[in-house]
């Protein structure tokens, strides 16, 4: 299966009042497992940027003026994401946004009509009712490393977001191919090795030492009957 975990800033809360997309983030996922392949985008929405916004993603009218709008990127961004499942958190407000920017192109584009959608939200108030579920709480709750998270970024937050579904959802996180995420190795968060890492050395018993080895199962054997080891060697 391949999913997209996706992440969007935007000008303001609201598409229905105006409010456009800034900037998307989307990490591959594939069976599982995180590929390396990533797509992100500045977009200059052709409106200002409520100053609330700005707080929280830090992202300006002036860094914005030069950026593409989002007419030069619908076509790159539809293929990407077209037949994949759609991971986002808090899915509707995100999924609002891109409906409300393809609607403005020829042909219209309906995101649910192309891509399966999966809520992370949902699921995490479903897995613990009661409990934060903004993405700061889930990255501490499944020790996932956010200390880059000053501010909002769409593909930062995607990438912690994929991390987080992973182990959300009961499987492993396979190791990216991105080796710049800045993690730290800390016990209990995910560690991003460099795709360029040398192999790991195997080290094999010498003849010596599986002699030891068998003598040692002897005298176990003698003393205490039938070890584990024996029946399986």
């Amino acid at each position: 299966m391949r999913q997209i975990v996706l992440d969007t800033e935007t000008t303001g809360i609201d598409p229905k009042e105006g409010h456009r997309i800034i900037e998307i983030g989307c990490v591959e996922v594939i069976e599982r497992e995180l590929t390396g392949r990533n797509y992100h985008v500045y977009i200059n929405p052709e409106r200002e940027v409520e100053a609330e916004a700005i707080a929280i993603h830090g992202i300006t009218n002036e860094f914005l003026k030069d950026k593409p709008r989002f007419s030069q990127v619908a076509d790159e961004f539809f293929e990407f994401i077209k037949g994949a499942e759609l991971v986002i958190h808090n899915a509707a407000f995100d999924v609002g946004f891109m409906d409300s920017e393809f609607a403005r192109l020829k042909p219209t584009r309906k995101t649910a009509e192309h891509c399966g959608i999966v809520d992370t939200l949902a699921i995490a108030r479903a897995k613990h009712p009661g409990q934060k579920n903004n993405l700061d709480a889930l990255c501490k709750r499944y020790g996932v490393d956010n200390s880059n998270r000053d501010l909002h970024g769409a593909l930062l937050d995607a990438e912690i977001l994929a991390d987080v579904y992973l182990l959300m959802t009961g499987g492993q996180t396979a190791l990216s191919l991105d080796a710049n995420s800045g993690d730290d190795g800390r016990a209990g968060g995910i560690r991003r090795l460099a795709q360029d890492r040398p192999p790991l050395t195997v080290v094999r018993a010498s003849e010596a030492e599986s002699a030891a080895h068998e003598e040692f199962l002897g005298i176990i054997e003698k003393q205490a009957g039938a070890t584990l080891w024996g029946k399986l060697s």
